[in-house]
């Protein structure tokens, strides 16, 4: 089945990396779907139902956004809050993401050195990003992990970029 790329980034339009990451897997549809969620939902209002037979619909889901305050953008977290809902996504019956292999596609502003104990945050990319691996054990997902592009903000040069998407598209194929 194919993998679900759920990307929240509130101005995508300003985002090279992620307009290029979401380019490159325009060119793989058989593998890859593109739900961009600031396009489908621009007032705020997340359909459910829709949400979930979505997710139902893909073998693998991966969440895709910059990191806003060392976490995910505002309508991610709403399409967190909204669609893991109880009896769907947990409870006695909320069975709906049990082994579903789950990850993250996260573009972060600053140096991954900042984001080390010895950095400017004390804290790694990892440890920032836990709350979403506890969230998908808790949800009984098959958490596999993230893949990264730091610097994003000072450094987001075009070979940088073009860089980057190999290594993107071979995260997203071996989930």
């Amino acid at each position: 089945m194919k993998t679900l790329v759920i990307v929240a980034h509130p101005h995508m339009e300003q985002s090279r990396v992620n307009q290029r990451w979401v380019s490159e897997l325009a060119k793989y549809p058989d593998k890859f779907t593109v739900h961009q969620l600031y396009q489908a939902y621009p007032d705020g209002h997340i359909d459910v139902e829709r949400e979930q037979a979505l997710v139902e619909s893909h073998g693998s889901l991966v969440l895709q956004f910059p990191l806003y305050w060392f976490n995910c953008t505002p309508l991610m977290k709403k399409w967190l809050d909204e669609v893991l809902t109880y009896g769907w996504a947990f409870g006695s019956t909320g069975d709906r993401l049990r082994n579903r292999r789950t990850a993250l596609a996260v573009t972060a502003g600053v140096s991954e050195d900042d984001y080390s104990p010895a950095g400017k945050y004390k804290y790694t990319l990892e440890q920032i990003l836990l709350p979403f691996e506890m969230t998908f054990n808790y949800i009984n997902a098959d958490y596999r992990g993230y893949t990264a592009f730091y610097d994003a903000e000072y450094k987001s040069t075009d070979e940088r970029i073009e860089g980057s998407v190999s290594g993107y598209i071979d995260f997203l194929s071996n989930l």
